[in-house]
């Protein structure tokens, strides 16, 4: 089988509420901030907006779903994505509800990427979800959501979820339901994405890492039988523009070891794109080589530069990728 890959290539941010001041204390996110977040990125050019989930984590974080709601009014261009909706924590039948219900109401803008997460525990633990069965409950999730999203009659009856026929309307905007793209790079999740998706989104790889990866999804998906069609690739990316290598480095490494509760100077040196524009613009390229298309950015360092990232990054590193979008 042949993956078409899209001829252009795409940049998002993935990020949503401003912190509001003061810096320290309670996080209060305000609907205002949304919406001058959206139309910055909006205003600066960038493709996508982008938002991840979590249930409990190191750091604040909001339902993607309902940002994304709230996002879609205040931009009618850019696409929306999820990155990654972690569907094993929840039952399919009101996540289809809620995922079709935002399609509508994005215009079918949306990319529903899903994941089993995994690396924060407490998330299954507040949801009362067995971690070992993640992955069965992540492939038996996606049957269902595409059944109810048809807008026909459907039953189904599987390890975990069953419901006799019934008709789940309307159905999504997108015909047969938006995009799903799987995450992971577990064999698994790589012959998951192959068999059953209509996209893979990774994060903490290299572009060698990536290429190989796809290449794998290709077999899997010949393996499966799967005809020739579109399939997108996308790639999470931490990425911090500085004026030098280090400094950036070091702003990655100060987030990061925060995000993720560990020393991740070493890990920024390997998966980050860092630096100078034309040492972050030649690290995209590294990634478009690899097969990437959609390039999730997600900037690290300072809350406070934050602003300043985005935009940097619109005016000096988007322009050495003309060639590319």
């Amino acid at each position: 089988m042949t993956l078409r890959l899209d001829e252009r290539m795409r940049f998002g941010i993935q990020t949503m509420h401003r912190r509001t001041e003061p810096a320290e204390g309670p996080w209060l996110p305000e609907a205002e901030d949304g919406r001058a977040l959206v139309e910055m990125i909006d205003g600066l050019g960038y493709d996508s907006l982008w938002l991840g989930d979590h249930l409990s984590f190191a750091i604040p974080i909001l339902d993607p779903l309902i940002q994304l709601a709230q996002a879609a009014a205040y931009s009618d261009r850019l696409l929306l994505g999820v990155g990654v909706y972690l569907l094993p924590l929840r039952h399919p039948g009101p996540v289809a509800k809620q995922v079709a219900t935002l399609d509508h109401l994005s215009g079918g803008r949306l990319i529903f990427g899903v994941g089993v997460g995994g690396e924060f525990k407490t998330d299954y633990a507040v949801a009362g979800v067995p971690l070992a069965e993640r992955g069965a409950r992540l492939s038996e999730a996606i049957a269902v959501l595409r059944k109810l999203w048809s807008g026909k009659p459907v039953a189904h009856e599987g390890r975990f979820f069953g419901f006799s026929e019934l008709t789940m309307s309307p159905p999504a905007r997108q015909s047969g339901g938006p995009p799903i793209w799987c995450g992971g790079r577990s064999e698994a999740a790589l012959r998951r994405a192959g068999v059953m998706a209509d996209g893979w989104i990774s994060y903490v790889v290299t572009p060698e890492m990536f290429q190989q990866s796809l290449d794998r999804i290709r077999g899997e998906a010949e393996a499966a039988g799967r005809e020739a069609g579109p399939f997108g690739t996308g790639h999470l990316l931490f990425a911090c523009v500085d004026d030098s290598y280090e400094t950036a480095l070091d702003k990655a490494t100060e987030t990061l070891s925060v995000r993720y509760a560990m020393d991740f100077r070493e890990a920024a040196r390997k998966y980050c794109a860092l630096g100078r524009p034309e040492d972050v613009a030649e690290r995209l390229v590294e990634f478009h080589g690899a097969g990437v298309r959609h390039v999730v950015m997600d900037f690290v360092g300072p809350y406070e530069e934050r602003d300043r990232q985005f935009e940097r990054f619109a005016r000096e590193v988007l322009p050495l990728m003309a060639d590319y979008r």
